[in-house]
């Protein structure tokens, strides 16, 4: 076997091999030769059909198996002549082998970039500082009562006012056609909980029952339609009813009814315990996201192309799923991955050169996930979800699965070790610097 390696960028390797005919030729002979032995052919008994029979028949197929029997060996002894570690999957050319002739494959891959630490300990880290606001607790009790809001017809001679629910038949027109799909009959709109496009529920307050009214209006741009962004409709609109959003008292008795703390302190108290619990790990989570920035500011890592193409489609795809959740058209979702593309790719590449450098700390001191850290995770788990330790292992005792957990684990222990050093600027909520660089 002949080897040699093209550095075809900083961090894209080009392995040439080419294997010698005999070799080849042997390769042949060893699959003909367990083909002949196991296949029944018409005419011959079990393993007696003879060679050129054979190889008139499967001649393509044993190529396949050719082609991937010689690389798969030879790619590996290459890999090691030249100590190349590729971390992308590699991208192989080859042409069809013959019996009698040598047999010349290339493999094109990314390697590991070099990793060099210049700053890593007492890093300089903005945090927002954590401060109670009991406004919150009270647009909490506000939504528990919104959830459990009656609705009752309102008899006296009013117009419809916001947080009313107006019980409405509608017909859409454009340039003076029906709309499809735009008319609704005993349509119970909320007025103010922006259902419909802008403008609809502005021009139903004022209205009284039994009044008619055209509203001149335009869809939004962009749309989930395509065809209807940007363009003007009108909608025919009776109001046929007034119901007014009636929100029950908030007294113990009504509180016992929730199903949770059985009065209204016990519920507060709660509710504040929650908040704070929830704020807390939104801050160190953002407080993470950031030190992570920082440690790739000081310490750049240059990223394998093939690395950054796959964890931005990966990102644009996540995206994608939550967008289309969200009822984002593909005409939308295209324009905004247009608009963003320098976001995703400058994410897709901070992610990337941390995990190279979580990895590196980790392994200079020692930070990897070991069994027992596992096991510790297992066990939080199983207490947080209430799901047996034994189905969290099953779980994770898949291949994909286990890497993802080993990784978050390190990373874990990495950000304990640099938070024993850094250096925290606590700061009021909105007041953190823009992260541009």
């Amino acid at each position: 076997m002949k080897s040699n390696v093209e550095k075809v960028s900083n961090l894209s390797r080009k392995l040439s091999i080419e294997v010698p005919a005999t070799t080849v030729q042997n390769a042949f002979q060893k699959i003909f030769n367990g083909i002949q032995r196991d296949v029944t052919i018409k005419g011959f008994r079990k393993g007696k059909a003879p060679l050129a029979t054979i190889k008139s028949i499967y001649g393509d197929r044993v190529k396949q198996d050719v082609v991937q029997d010689l690389i798969q060996k030879h790619y590996a002894m290459a890999l090691d002549e030249h100590k190349l570690e590729p971390i992308s999957y590699p991208e192989f050319e080859f042409a069809d082998p013959a019996e009698n002739k040598d047999f010349a494959f290339s493999a094109a891959f990314d390697v590991r970039p070099e990793i060099s630490l210049k700053k890593y300990e007492g890093l300089e880290v903005e945090k927002e500082k954590f401060e109670v606001d009991p406004k919150k607790v009270d647009d909490v009790l506000e939504n528990i009562r919104s959830s459990r809001a009656t609705f009752e017809a309102v008899t006296e001679d009013r117009a419809a006012n916001k947080g009313d629910v107006a019980v409405v038949d509608f017909d859409g027109f454009m340039n003076g056609a029906p709309l499809e799909n735009g008319a609704g009959k005993d349509h119970h709109l909320e007025l103010g909980a922006a259902q419909f496009i802008e403008g609809f529920e502005d021009g139903v307050m004022g209205m009284k029952k039994g009044e008619t009214k055209t509203l001149s209006l335009k869809f939004p741009d962009p749309y989930h339609s395509a065809e209807l962004a940007g363009k003007p409709v009108e909608f025919k609109v009776t109001l046929k009813e007034i119901k007014a959003k009636v929100l029950p008292e908030l007294t113990d008795e009504f509180v016992a009814t929730l199903g949770g703390p059985s009065d209204l302190e016990s519920l507060k108290k709660t509710i504040a315990e929650d908040l704070e619990q929830t704020e807390k790990k939104r801050i160190e989570d953002a407080f993470k996201n950031r030190l992570l920035k920082q440690l790739v500011k000081e310490n750049p890592v240059e990223v394998p192309p093939s690395l950054l193409k796959e964890q931005k489609n990966s990102l644009v795809e996540d995206f994608k799923k939550r967008m289309a959740d969200q009822g984002m058209g593909p005409d939308d979702f295209a324009s905004y991955v247009e608009k963003w593309d320098s976001d995703f790719e400058k994410t897709a590449s901070e992610m990337i050169q941390s995990s190279f450098l979580v990895d590196t700390i980790a392994k200079k001191h020692d930070l990897f996930a070991k069994k027992e850290d596992v096991d510790a995770k297992f066990a939080e788990y199983a207490q947080q979800t209430g799901i047996e330790e034994a189905r969290i292992k099953e779980f994770y005792a898949r291949p994909e699965q286990a890497s993802r957990l080993s990784y978050q684990i390190t990373e874990e222990k990495v950000i304990g070790f640099l938070n024993k050093s850094v250096k925290v600027k606590e700061v009021p909520a909105g007041s953190l610097k823009e992260e541009n660089n």
